[in-house]
């Protein structure tokens, strides 16, 4: 069990499964830089968060919702969860009657991922709320501006389990405190850290020291035969 001074940012999740080396560089070293994707996804989940509550007959929706974790060590902001009225086997919210299923939506700039860092990252916000509010919580939504619609994701318990284990291995890092090394890949060109890490020289520093040590080596057969 985590404390409060334990708790990690949510959305450092995504980062850790992109890349532990940007994830690091962010939550270690504080470094940032936008490019034009990180200054659309700011301005995105700016606009999200601004709107407030609302509410629709059976649907009430709360923006900017605190999240916390003392299990999985995890604190940050919804972008909006929706509580939808059911039958049975929700909670109680407030004043309001009746009862209700938390249901929360990311927004998200761009399109599904691969690497289910997007998923990851809503599961762990699932996590949270059932935390905080003692209740079981079947599925959620990731909203893609690129697509103008949304995915819902079902936390089942491979995602669970997986966002369970990036977590734990999310505070190691952090907790090491240590920079891992670059590894250049295609997706390097598009992040806004690049001019940061630098990967093309750290892909070139393996041939680079080769060749400064064959150089040594060479000088000092040099030395060895003007010796002799």
């Amino acid at each position: 069990m985590f404390t409060e001074s334990d708790l990690i940012s949510i959305s450092a999740l995504p980062h850790f499964v992109y890349c532990k080396r940007r994830c690091a560089l962010v939550h270690i070293d504080q470094a940032w830089s936008e490019n034009l994707f990180t200054a659309e996804g700011r301005i995105l989940h700016e606009h999200v968060h601004e709107q407030g509550t609302e509410s629709r007959g059976d649907l009430y929706m709360v923006r900017g919702l605190k999240l916390r974790s003392f299990v999985l060590g995890l604190s940050g902001v919804a972008d909006v969860v929706e509580f939808h009225r059911v039958d049975h086997g929700g909670i109680t919210i407030g004043n309001k009657r009746g009862l209700w299923q938390p249901f929360p939506v990311e927004y998200k700039r761009g399109k599904p991922k691969a690497d289910r860092c997007d998923e990851i990252q809503l599961c762990a916000q699932a996590f949270c709320l059932e935390e905080m509010l003692a209740t079981r919580i079947r599925s959620g939504a990731l909203y893609y501006g690129a697509q103008h619609r949304r995915s819902v994701i079902f936390f089942d318990e491979q995602l669970r389990q997986k966002t369970a284990e990036t977590a734990e291995k999310l505070h190691q890092l952090l907790d090491g405190n240590k920079i891992p090394k670059a590894k250049y890949s295609k997706k390097c060109d598009n992040c806004s850290l690049h001019d940061i890490c630098m990967p093309e020289i750290s892909k070139r520093q393996g041939s680079v020291a080769a060749y400064i040590e064959e150089g040594i080596l060479d000088e000092n057969s040099d030395d060895i035969m003007n010796e002799s």
